[in-house]
């Protein structure tokens, strides 16, 4: 493995022993999902990125979705039973999260939000999604993330 800078997530993971892949794009000008999946030479089915939104009961949720696909907002909010969710405001991404937009990752948040991956997650034996800062990825399978990442499954995207 080349040696890349480490993120948050990164030590989240190393120091509860999780076994992950890291990849960097941070020296290319990749800035959506898709352009990501393609530098990194990845299927965009495989890559997934971390939506965090706010339901009508002003509880915070997270979503992370194919970079390839958009979230339903109305399948969202009926998983999490929600009579609705919306995204949150990019101004509020980093003092709730601890992320900025782009860098934004399920792991390590400054608060532990219900967490919901979208089924096709499970059709893979790795997904790929941020490391928390922009130019970083980890990969790793659902299994693993489930030992520090309690997540549901269900069909999130349009």
């Amino acid at each position: 493995m080349k040696k890349t800078e480490k993120t948050n997530v990164m030590r989240i993971l190393e120091q509860n022993k999780v076994a992950y892949e890291s990849h960097s794009y941070a020296a290319t000008e990749a800035i959506s999902g898709t352009e990501v999946a393609a530098v990194l030479n990845q299927n965009p089915e495989q890559v997934f990125k971390t939506l965090v939104t706010e339901g009508k009961t002003g509880q915070h949720y997270v979503f992370v979705v194919p970079v390839s696909r958009e979230l339903d907002l109305k399948k969202a909010a009926g998983v999490v039973g929600e009579k609705s969710v919306a995204m949150i405001k990019m101004k509020e991404l980093l003092p709730l999260t601890g992320y900025i937009h782009g860098g934004c990752s399920p792991i390590g948040m400054k608060k532990q939000f219900p967490t919901v991956f979208d089924r096709s997650a499970d059709s893979f034996d790795t997904i790929i999604f941020s490391a928390g800062k922009i130019g970083y990825q980890v990969q790793l399978s659902l299994q693993d993330l489930a030992k520090i990442l309690p997540y549901q499954l269900a069909d999130l995207c349009e």
